[in-house]
């Protein structure tokens, strides 16, 4: 019996490499259509004025970032900054064609990777932090239709971290561009920046404009507006009565076009799909779901297949391609003035 147990010990890393190698085959990334050459940056911030609220050891925050930006050869040109929030489970390279597209055309994109939030980001230093089980176990709990209260108090712990987050690595990059720093940092323009992010990352970039007046532009793939959530009343959500401060493109899939009326957390989401204001866009991309508009439908096809369970009636690349040109087209407009 023991030799049996010391024989699947022995093979289950190889039963490991050989499911990685399944799910997440190698692949090609998309061509990007810029002329800018790109570079990249990985970095870790320290935030002294927050204790880290999952690993209860008493440490400071610390957070991660990737950077990809322009290549710039000799000239004094500053870029857009846009600060990307990756998706409930995602990760800081979830969405890294996006982010090589807009840094081709002259953006620079900062991706966070927010520890135990994310499947797993990596530090400056290389080391690996994994999501907090104590947050997995919270996503699959969070039902908006059942028990609309407990959601409540889930949207407002899960943006507490994730606004958190967002606004110190926004306010760290400005000190550093401030300082003339080298590197990244001196070519960030602080007049001209942007939001993104994918389902909750997306929900918490929609908030920051809430708190703060430097932000020109957000955009949101598949996310509901939970910030502008207040409260529970007669088992129904109450929405904070305030027009939205700044342009804003929604992206929709398959996944969630048509069950925005369904699902109680995406009331504000339908409710803008007739706003009269040019600066409230909605786009729908039909032919892919949630996933799709990540990198995850080209680094595990099987897995984004299994976990959309959907009929896929698009190639995964030319779909992300067209949502990447809608957010190109979109910061074009807002943070460099381009008709």
């Amino acid at each position: 019996m023991r030799k049996f147990r010391w024989f699947g010990f022995a093979i289950l890393p190889a039963l490991v490499a050989i499911s990685l190698v399944v799910l997440f085959p190698s692949y090609q990334p998309l061509t990007v259509s810029g002329h800018y050459a790109i570079e990249t940056a990985r970095y870790t911030y320290t935030d002294d004025q927050r204790t880290e609220p999952y690993s209860h050891t008493g440490e400071s925050r610390r957070v991660n970032v990737v950077y990809w930006y322009p290549e710039r050869a000799g000239s004094d040109e500053t870029f857009p900054l846009v600060i990307f929030s990756h998706g409930g489970l995602g990760t800081e390279n979830s969405n890294e064609s996006l982010y090589r597209e807009l840094a081709s055309h002259g953006y620079i994109v900062c991706s966070i990777g927010h520890p135990y939030h994310a499947f797993w980001t990596k530090s400056e230093d290389g080391r690996m932090t994994f999501v907090s089980l104590e947050y997995f176990g919270e996503i699959q709990r969070e039902d908006p239709k059942t028990n609309k209260m407990q959601s409540f108090h889930y949207y407002q712990k899960w943006l507490e971290t994730r606004m958190a987050d967002i606004n110190f690595v926004l306010d760290t990059i400005l000190e550093k561009a401030a300082e003339s720093a080298s590197g990244v940092y001196a070519l960030v323009d602080g007049a001209r920046i942007g939001l993104m992010g994918h389902s909750l990352g997306g929900s918490a970039a929609l908030a920051i404009p809430r708190k703060r007046d430097d932000i020109d532009a957000v955009i949101a793939l598949e996310s509901p507006y939970l910030y502008d959530i207040v409260g529970v009343e007669d088992d129904k959500f109450i929405w904070l009565d305030e027009e939205y401060p700044v342009p804003v493109l929604n992206i929709y899939s398959d996944s969630s076009w048509s069950h925005l009326s369904e699902w109680p957390q995406y009331a504000r989401n339908e409710a803008l799909l007739s706003s009269v204001l040019e600066t409230d866009l909605s786009q729908y991309f039909p032919g892919r779901g949630h996933f799709s508009l990540t990198d995850l439908s080209l680094a595990s096809p099987l897995l984004t297949k299994a976990l959309e369970g959907e009929r896929t009636e698009r190639d995964a690349a030319e779909y992300l391609q067209d949502v990447n040109h809608a957010c190109l087209e979109f910061f074009d407009h807002y943070l460099k003035n381009a008709e």
